[in-house]
């Protein structure tokens, strides 16, 4: 469960900021998720609300925004959505590094990331 971490580090940057401007209340941290980086959405926000608990962030939102992958590969020059694996046994598309064109393996341009986007505060 890396989810944990990563709402730990998240919201260690949001108190670091916090800290910077005492006078002002966190609302919520919009963060980006890429599509390969094999973060859950739903157990990142369980977690940051765990973690969050009382410290001046409880009241905060994690808002997720989700960015798709994009691959290219260097045999055919295909740029753009990777091949997924549909006989994977699970309940979200499994995305591939193989290019849908050519079959051969391609590179990931984007989908990793894992980003705190904006943070919001009155």
């Amino acid at each position: 469960m890396h989810e944990l971490s990563i709402a730990s580090a998240i919201a260690e940057r949001v108190l670091e900021f916090s800290e910077t401007n005492p006078s002002r209340k966190v609302l919520g941290v919009r963060v980006l998720v890429g599509e390969l980086s094999c973060i859950e959405p739903e157990q990142l926000s369980f977690c940051y609300t765990a973690i969050v608990k009382e410290t001046v962030l409880e009241n905060s939102v994690l808002e997720i925004e989700r960015l798709e992958a994009e691959v290219l590969c260097p045999h055919c020059s295909y740029r753009g959505r990777p091949k997924f694996w549909e006989e994977a046994l699970s309940d979200v598309a499994v995305a591939t590094l193989q290019c849908p064109r050519c079959g051969k393996a391609t590179e990931a341009l984007q989908g990793h990331e894992c980003i705190i986007r904006t943070i919001r505060y009155a």
